[in-house]
């Protein structure tokens, strides 16, 4: 077998890291496997994990990428308008996905695992523009938030 070049070998990456992601967004962390992403990109299993290794070095490498995704549906001009934002937020599975991940890895201690980006980019941006109180409401959000994904899953496992 010929040697793969460094270019081809980024290419790959990329491509593993794309397929990641858009996973991570659509079946979440936890039902994403290599198996999945193999068969998404039809290379092998063990060509995803020449790449990464542990399941872990996904979210490494995707922290800042999903962090901004969630960032990006928030409006940080009013405190009305944060709390809107996030409304409609939570209606998007993609949305969801993030937070369902965030809770998730609140729970798991592992000294690899920076924290998890996405809801503390969105505390400091909304203290950044709406000052202590922006923080304060994006705290009470994650609550109602965790209240409303605990509820959905319960209610799905019930029916």
């Amino acid at each position: 077998m010929a040697k793969r070049s460094k270019a081809q070998t980024e290419l790959t990456i990329q491509q593993i890291m794309d397929e990641a992601f858009r996973q991570i967004l659509t079946i979440g962390f936890e039902t994403m496997s290599y198996s999945t992403l193999a068969d998404a990109l039809g290379i092998s299993r063990t060509g995803v994990s020449h790449h990464f290794p542990r399941k872990i070095d996904f979210l490494l490498r995707l922290n800042e990428r999903i962090g901004e995704h969630f960032i990006s549906a928030l409006d940080f001009s009013s405190n009305a308008a944060l709390q809107r934002s996030w409304q409609q937020a939570m209606i998007r599975p993609e949305q969801q996905a993030v937070l369902r991940l965030f809770f998730s890895l609140c729970g798991r201690v592992e000294d690899e695992m920076p924290e998890f980006i996405a809801v503390e980019q969105a505390m400091q941006q909304a203290e950044a523009a709406l000052g202590l109180s922006g923080r304060e409401q994006v705290q009470e959000l994650l609550g109602a938030s965790a209240l409303q994904l605990s509820s959905c899953s319960f209610l799905a496992k019930a029916a």
